[in-house]
């Protein structure tokens, strides 16, 4: 277990149609970034792909294991102007359960020879689920052994105990 230290860096590029009327990523987008940042972090890598050491669910209708939402909490603490560079989309476990684990975020934008800016703090519980039956299974010895380096402190929400 980590101080929260240990994190994965995912870059995640805006397209100019995740702006709103107020020229800013909207909130609902933001989710689909976090999502595709997911996404990135644990689908296992296709040959000549690269992926980082988290990626080790295999992706697919065929591959026997889904991973579904069960519950988000999101901060948004600063609006997300369009940029042409990446976001920095920082990625830990806050708890690895028996079939399920929390993913926690924090996104950041860093402008050049600037301080980074926190945009947003959020935590996706997800539950990883047999495709044929439907039911929660229990995380693997791959999964827990790939995610385990990456457990940390989880995050605190404003007005929660």
């Amino acid at each position: 277990m980590t101080d929260g230290g240990v994190r994965l860096h995912i870059p995640i590029a805006l397209r100019w149609g995740d702006l709103d009327a107020f020229a800013h990523v909207n909130n609902a987008t933001m989710l689909r970034l976090l999502e595709e940042a997911r996404i990135r972090a644990f689908w296992a890598p296709l040959p000549g792909e690269d992926a980082p050491p988290t990626a080790v669910i295999d992706s697919g209708a065929d591959s026997g294991v889904q991973m579904f939402v069960a519950r988000q909490e999101i901060d948004y603490l600063a609006p997300v102007p369009y940029r042409r560079p990446p976001l920095d989309v920082q990625m830990w476990f806050g708890a690895l359960g028996g079939s399920s684990a929390d993913v926690c975020y924090e996104v950041f934008s860093s402008p050049p020879g600037g301080e980074p800016t926190l945009h947003v703090r959020a935590t996706t519980v997800v539950v990883v689920v047999d495709a044929a039956s439907g039911s929660p299974t229990r995380l693997t010895a791959e999964m827990r052994a790939a995610w385990a380096p990456y457990v940390g402190v989880p995050l605190r929400y404003r007005g929660r105990p």
